[in-house]
């Protein structure tokens, strides 16, 4: 493993333990070249995955973008990092068990939007703005009445 500040390629592993959900290795490193210690976790994939844009381009999947989006749209949530991080493994762990290698961008966009659904409503209706491309303030509200459709304005 490469040390991160100083470039050598010669690093000792200090401490290795599985993560609180046993989906990945974390392990704490030490460069005996600048004396720097640093954390990496090792991930068990099962298969490689691509993914097919609407546009047909393809580039390989990568799990920090899907986090990313998640945390994106969960900024300033009461919701625990650890929580998203156990949705994302499980989200990869169902894409890669799908036995498809290539994933189609829609299909990874409404895992998304399902798991938002369920974890807060707000961040859901954040993620739903940008995957459904709002234009109008209208196109917020068209969205929310589908989610409460009992309650009504006056009420």
């Amino acid at each position: 493993m490469r040390c991160p500040f100083c470039g050598n390629e010669d690093t000792q592993v200090k401490d290795s333990r599985p993560t609180e959900d046993n989906s990945a290795i974390r392990r704490r490193r030490f460069c005996p070249s600048c004396s720097a210690r640093f954390t990496t976790f090792e991930r068990v994939q099962l298969r490689e995955l691509t993914v097919v844009k609407s546009n047909g381009q393809r580039e390989a999947f990568d799990r920090e973008k899907l986090l990313r989006s998640m945390r994106i749209a969960l900024r300033k949530r009461p919701i625990d990092a650890d929580r998203i991080d156990r949705v994302v493994n499980s989200m990869v762990r169902q894409l890669e068990s799908s036995g498809e290698s290539e994933i189609p961008s829609k299909q990874i966009g409404e895992k998304i939007m399902e798991a938002l659904q369920t974890m807060d409503q707000v961040a859901y209706i954040r993620y739903a703005s940008v995957y459904k491309d709002f234009r109008e303030a209208s196109d917020f509200n068209e969205f929310v009445e589908t989610l409460a459709p009992e309650a009504s304005p006056g009420m």
